[in-house]
């Protein structure tokens, strides 16, 4: 496409360049920085927490997406470009950051991971709530497939046996160190997501109305319904249609929380809230940490978890 192809021509000259100044030119903030350490590249916060968890010691992850920014819409500078060049592993996500997919399409190789590849996607309208005529509302949350497969603990366990593997495949001195590791986050997992069944098992209501289509794969693990205000895109404004419909349905519902989320503006959120006599919460899709965050996937998973008992009256 011709608006890719300057992108392109940068990315290719910045590889050449990256891969032509070896190791003495890296930056602190480069990869290649630690010649005892697999240097692995993640591009969103999960599979940072994924790789860090699994990696230990015995690797140095970078992330593309900086704290607070939004992944979805992350351009990458020629120095970003370079570490994707540099990486011995980039875990990566495709079809969520564009940019992304470039870069490992000019620069990957086989040394990318995409996750999709062990966890095939839902469809967009997963765990979405079905009315007789809402066949425009689900047009305008969008197809294609959701990709916050990480808000399914289980899912995101199976993607980090598959990147334990991988890693060892870099790696064979620290294999069994990675399955090791792997399996104690698996561990973990399994007890969040033993923790959000009991949770939500006994609930007044099982619907959440979000300010953006995120939250699929966890409605469909916890038998929830959700109600996305726009679809899997958070920067889109939904129509005046779309919002009259939400508004029906939250009422209908008798929802008395809104949720929005902590990297995008709250004022739709608020706005329907206002309309229904709802209070606003935040629900978290952890596509990032907010900007000086001390917590990490499972805190904020549980933080969500109490969120939802609280909205949905939960016993």
């Amino acid at each position: 496409m011709n608006n890719r192809a300057p992108y392109r021509v940068l990315a290719a000259a910045t590889a050449l360049l990256a891969l032509g100044a070896g190791a003495g030119c890296s930056t602190g903030d480069s990869a290649g920085a630690d010649p005892k350490k697999v240097d692995v590249v993640a591009a969103f916060y999960p599979l940072q927490f994924l790789s860090e968890r699994i990696g230990g010691d015995a690797v140095r992850v970078t992330n593309l997406a900086k704290p607070g920014a939004e992944p979805h819409d992350l351009e990458l500078n020629p120095s970003q470009v370079g570490q994707v060049s540099d990486a011995e592993l980039i875990v990566y996500l495709k079809g969520f950051q564009p940019a992304v997919d470039d870069a490992v399409a000019q620069n990957g190789g086989d040394r990318a991971f995409d996750v999709t590849s062990v966890q095939p996607l839902l469809d967009a309208s997963a765990g979405g709530h079905n009315h007789e005529g809402e066949e425009e509302g689900h047009a305008e949350e969008g197809g294609g497939k959701d990709p916050h497969v990480w808000l399914d603990p289980t899912r995101l366990a199976g993607i980090g046996d598959q990147l334990a593997q991988r890693l060892g495949k870099a790696d064979p001195d620290h294999a069994a160190d990675y399955t090791t590791r792997a399996a104690a986050l698996r561990a973990d997992l399994t007890a969040l997501d033993g923790e959000f069944k009991t949770g939500l098992a006994t609930c007044q209501r099982r619907e959440i109305v979000t300010s953006h289509a995120a939250f699929g794969y966890l409605a469909d693990r916890y038998q929830l319904d959700q109600v996305g205000i726009t679809g899997l895109s958070p920067d889109v404004e939904p129509s005046p249609q779309r919002l009259a419909h939400v508004i029906e349905e939250a009422k209908e519902h008798q929802a008395t929380t809104i949720f929005f989320e902590t990297l995008v503006s709250p004022k739709v959120a608020e706005t329907i809230a206002g309309q229904v006599g709802a209070k606003t919460a935040v629900l978290n899709p952890i596509e990032g940490l907010a900007a000086g965050s001390d917590g990490d996937y499972l805190s904020v998973m549980r933080t969500n978890l109490q969120t939802l008992k609280t909205a949905l009256s939960c016993s």
